[in-house]
């Protein structure tokens, strides 16, 4: 089968030096990046790699092992982050701002990452939810309570608090996963979409702000 290594196998080991792990996994988040984790194959990533399969085999005995490697060390990293963003201690309405612009530059960053988790949340949630229970994120300890805060002191209209964040994520994670729809119908180069996301940093926030806070 293509993603297990025979015993009889042999790694040539004038072969060795030509990659490290390190170029495998970049190869591997390419190339999962595009099809997936069921769509890949291993020949496509040991070619994207220059390796030969034997090779990458070698480093990680199976496909699902690679893929767990890759998405782990990119999701974890990209939730920790999300994490250390919700727990800023700021009044809500500042930490809605701060919240927004960072984490659209932190997609920007790791643009990558929507499509890789909308596809994996189709095809083997399990692993999603795992990742994102280990990295520590919790909105309703972190974003949940300042937002029921907000509301006893006046400073915001009644909402239920899960409602308002996800309101939050959607307008901060569709302009990066949709980048390609984005372009095409505004008629936008990679100079100009870049610009429009720096603007939509700003005009998110407000949005979000206009649209709970008691005036």
């Amino acid at each position: 089968m293509d993603d297990i290594l025979s015993e009889n196998t042999k790694i040539e080991p004038e072969n060795k030096p030509h990659s490290t792990e390190k170029d495998i996994l970049e190869a591997a988040k390419r190339v999962f990046q595009i099809k997936g984790m069921y769509g890949a194959r291993m020949q496509e990533i040991a070619d994207e790699a220059g390796i030969n399969k034997a090779m990458l085999h070698y480093y990680f005995r199976s496909k699902d092992k690679l893929f767990d490697a890759v998405f782990h060390d990119a999701a974890t990293n990209f939730f920790s982050k999300i994490r250390e963003l919700l727990e800023v201690e700021k009044p809500l309405l500042e930490k809605v701002e701060f919240f927004v612009e960072n984490y659209v530059e932190l997609l920007l960053q790791n643009a990558y990452i929507p499509a890789f988790i909308i596809t994996e949340v189709q095809q083997n949630p399990d692993r999603i939810k795992n990742i994102f229970l280990q990295s520590g994120v919790n909105p309703e300890k972190a974003f949940a309570n300042d937002i029921k805060t907000a509301i006893s002191l006046g400073i915001i209209h009644p909402i239920d608090p899960n409602q308002l964040i996800i309101n939050i994520i959607g307008l901060c994670v569709f302009p990066i996963a949709a980048k390609p729809i984005i372009k095409s119908l505004l008629n936008f180069d990679d100079e100009d979409y870049l610009k429009f996301i720096q603007v939509r940093k700003k005009e998110a926030a407000k949005f979000i702000i206009n649209a709970i806070k008691v005036h």
